[in-house]
């Protein structure tokens, strides 16, 4: 690589209460690591999440429930148990060790859960299925949740947050996208209520904004951030306008003055039927250059990013930071895999999801070899 030049990825950045080093962060990525009974954290988060921290921006955790509600498979690990908070603890001080900072996702499945979904609305996602003429078939019908109820969902995100507090998080994401039950609020595809959090852009966000304010209010708001897939078909979602579902929201997030929204551009990178008729990425073609103009913090560019279109698109100015997944999965050193030219480690998708060390905390850091002349 050209020495004399300065990346972009590369330059410091401000980003709500710190200065980072530079626009790299690791993004949440679903490992299902945790006990799968207790959702505890253990020793392969250590490894895992510390030798990724070291020289990052920050990184971010894999989603976290806040309840055994919101869990939406085993593995994931929590943050509304008292040992969930010790195992964390354990995690955030090895990362600190390295001069890493980690903001925890907090969670909730809502009707993606597989046992006892819930939702804004009583409609089932649609699923993939190799038994059905159709390609598909209907997933569990979620329980629509009573407005009491959603004041109760505000309450443990609010519980969660201050559970991450005392675990040591540096800040807190939330996680607004991918179809969860955030996102299910958001979007009209599974919010078709006629109450107050139903029906309007404005109504439809007003649960994801009091879980925000919720979250504010025990990190403040320099230390929070959401993450958002205004145009994602992933688990069955569409909104008819999401331009003007994020001219509302985003606005609100910047009163908030919160420290960064993260963007989920398409397409897919586990793809799943398109019951809509568009593609998302036909629906918003330029997702960071259309919305960037509607929210004035950090804005950081997600999925299939890699050292040369990331550059560009902090080069372009569509974007502030960049968070990078699978590369990040078998490379913990990836930064200096990349400032030096060094290959990279091959990922192995088949261990992805649940099990042990092995293609979770076990792919090398980069040892240079030496020639010997014989």
């Amino acid at each position: 690589m050209n020495s004399t030049r300065i990346f972009p990825l590369l330059k410091t950045i401000k980003m709500g209460a710190y200065e980072l080093p530079n626009r790299v962060a690791m993004a949440a990525m679903t490992r299902m690591r945790a006990d799968p009974i207790t959702g505890t954290p253990n020793d392969l988060h250590i490894k895992y999440y510390s030798e990724r921290a070291e020289g990052s921006g920050f990184i971010l955790t894999e989603c976290s429930p806040i309840s055994t509600q919101a869990e939406g498979f085993p593995g994931a690990a929590g943050i509304y148990k008292p040992e969930h908070i010790e195992g964390w603890k354990k995690v955030n001080d090895a990362v600190h060790q390295v001069n890493g900072r980690i903001f925890l996702q907090i969670w909730h499945s809502g009707r993606t859960n597989r046992i006892a979904p819930v939702g804004p609305s009583p409609i089932a996602m649609r699923v993939e299925s190799s038994t059905s003429e159709k390609g598909w078939e209907d997933g569990l019908t979620p329980k629509e949740l009573t407005e009491s109820e959603i004041l109760q969902i505000v309450e443990e995100f609010r519980v969660g947050a201050e559970n991450a507090l005392r675990a040591g998080f540096d800040g807190i994401q939330l996680h607004g996208a991918n179809g969860y039950l955030i996102d299910e609020f958001l979007r009209d595809c599974s919010n078709k209520r006629n109450d107050q959090f139903g029906g309007s852009i404005e109504n439809r966000c007003k649960f994801p904004l009091m879980v925000m304010d919720a979250l504010i209010s025990v990190f403040g708001a320099d230390k929070i951030g959401i993450k958002l897939s205004p145009v994602s078909r992933y688990q069955d979602m569409y909104d008819s306008d999401p331009e003007a579902l994020m001219k509302y929201l985003l606005p609100e997030l910047s009163k908030r003055n919160i420290a960064f929204v993260e963007l989920y551009r398409p397409p897919e990178f586990m793809p799943m039927p398109n019951f809509y008729g568009i593609k998302g990425e036909d629906q918003m073609p330029t997702i960071y250059k259309t919305l960037r103009q509607y929210f004035n913090g950090v804005l950081i560019a997600n999925n299939s990013f890699d050292w040369e279109s990331g550059n560009q698109i902090i080069e372009s100015g569509e974007a502030d930071m960049v968070t990078f997944g699978r590369p990040f999965i078998s490379n913990p050193d990836l930064i200096q895999r990349w400032v030096n030219g060094w290959d990279l480690n091959v990922a192995d998708y088949t261990k992805f999801f649940g099990g042990g060390a092995e293609g979770y905390c076990d792919y090398p850091k980069y040892e240079k070899k030496i020639e010997v002349n014989k």
